[in-house]
């Protein structure tokens, strides 16, 4: 006779957890003195996504429900494919003006987090106040969240900001569209007024927000200062900055002073000789921002004149994604509209001095053209690209080939990742500390030899970075030290 098997009983901490009804619980019933906790569900409501080719997709609605007349809302539709991160993607100024597209099947799933804030009065989860995109469109929204940070569900916070959200729609379709035949508009309509018959619906009244300076709408309109207790000022010019941009140079010890997007470098006090040293900004940083980068011309017009003072030519400035396209077109490079873009957090950037590829984080819809292909406009002699897309070989960063000045298509700084290229913050603030440095041994060597140095320093470590064996240091492609110093004169 067998004896029976040993029966253990199973260990509370493990299935009365994971099975019991209060761990399936949404967990903003689970915290005390969540203010979000008593906000209900927004109505499930019949809606549709019409884009401007002609399609049209049946869905339903569980962000905020737009009553009245005027119940939808249009925009450029564009996608990403980030698996995570659509809080810090929702609220990247960089999508204002354009309903997003999440190619990640399940959204939802671990909720929103509050708005706190770190020590230099930034929020943590967020890049902006408030949800910047249009509107969403997932393919299947996950009501029943739980995360240990969550405090409200994505459709609660859609609705809060009246933001429209769609589920049950087959991104993938709507993916294959985009890529096929480029970004489109598209319009959101929801309730009673949305289209029934699929197959006959009038044309979509959308606007193109690509028309109008979306720059100038996401930038500050005051000056504002953080961490002032830092040992370098950086000028960040706002074209729609993201808060972990200045998170990244703020930890890092600088003192960031943001400015609004049409600030006049050239002509402000901290730009002149002479200027107050506590109030001068030892560099400049151009920021991200959404649209059309000839919209914010005015941005590239005031960074041309800077450029051309004799001071600027050993100030570091380094841009990132609008910043890189605005960089690009006061140096000279034209720019063009993508296909579709590049939005996600698997882009993979080669770098052309080291040959060395990186994957990165990308939100863009316009790109440099440093080949004269795409444009025809001629390319600046003494500018270099600096990155390349592995995936469809648009530019990715230009820089000087004498001057600290170089930027970046993609986002070193990315919320969710990846983080191969964060050492870029780094490399610009060394340059700046340098500079600074240098600045204060003014009174005691003369401009041409600083300049002289500077013009060395910089020609020697790019000489040194072209050395390897499939790539060459061509002379006739640096500015020479005569013209340098002509124009320090």
């Amino acid at each position: 006779m067998r004896e029976s098997p040993v029966q253990f009983p199973a260990p509370p901490h493990v299935f009365s957890v994971f099975f019991s009804r209060e761990f399936l619980r949404p967990s903003s019933t689970k915290k005390k003195g969540n203010p979000y906790s008593s906000v209900p569900e927004p109505p499930r409501l019949p809606a549709t996504l019409r884009l401007q080719t002609g399609q049209t997709f049946a869905a339903t609605s569980f962000g905020a429900p737009l009553k009245g007349k005027e119940n939808k809302v249009g925009g450029e539709i564009v996608f990403t494919t980030a698996l995570v991160g659509y809080p810090e993607s929702m609220t990247d100024p960089s999508y204002r003006g354009q309903i997003l597209v999440f190619t990640q099947p399940l959204v939802g799933n671990y909720g929103v987090p509050g708005q706190t804030r770190d020590e230099f009065g930034l929020l943590k989860h967020f890049e902006a106040d408030g949800i910047q995109v249009q509107g969403i469109i997932v393919s299947d929204y996950a009501a029943k969240y739980s995360h240990w940070n969550a405090v409200e569900s994505l459709g609660q916070w859609c609705a809060r900001y009246g933001v429209p959200a769609l589920t049950g729609v087959d991104t993938r379709a709507v993916v294959t569209l985009l890529r096929e035949r480029g970004s489109t508009l598209a319009e959101i309509c929801i309730g009673d007024n949305s289209p029934t018959d699929l197959r006959e619906s009038a044309p979509i009244e959308t606007k193109d927000p690509n028309a109008k300076n979306l720059v100038a709408e996401a930038s500050t309109k005051t000056v504002t200062l953080y961490n002032p207790d830092g040992d370098s000022t950086i000028l960040l010019i706002d074209c729609g900055a993201k808060q972990n941009i200045i998170r990244s140079l703020a930890k890092r010890g600088a003192r960031v002073m943001v400015v609004p997007w049409n600030f006049d470098i050239a002509s402000s006090t901290f730009a002149k000789p002479g200027a107050n040293t506590s109030h001068a900004f030892d560099g400049i940083f151009l920021s991200n921002g959404p649209g059309n980068p000839q919209a914010a011309y005015q941005t590239a017009r005031n960074l041309r004149a800077f450029m051309q003072l004799p001071q600027a030519k050993t100030l570091p400035m380094f841009g990132i994604c609008m910043g890189n396209q605005l960089m690009g077109l006061a140096a000279g490079f034209g720019s063009y509209k993508l296909k579709y873009g590049n939005r996600g957090h698997n882009q993979p950037a080669i770098n052309l001095v080291t040959g060395k590829c990186v994957i990165t984080s990308q939100n863009h819809g316009y790109a440099l053209d440093d080949t004269s292909v795409a444009t025809g406009h001629p390319v600046p002699e003494d500018w270099i690209p600096f990155f390349r897309n592995a995936n469809d070989g648009s530019n990715e960063g230009i820089r000087h080939v004498a001057h600290p000045w170089s930027s970046v298509q993609f986002h070193p700084e990315a919320m969710g990742g990846p983080l191969d290229t964060d050492y870029l913050f780094d490399e610009f603030l060394s340059d700046v500390r340098e500079y600074k440095k240098r600045r204060n041994l003014n009174r005691l060597i003369p401009d041409s030899v600083c300049l002289f140095l500077a013009y060395v320093s910089r020609l020697t470590s790019i000489c040194s970075a072209l050395s390897s064996p499939s790539l060459s240091c061509d002379p006739s492609s640096f500015v020479s030290f005569a013209s340098l110093s002509t124009a320090s004169q």
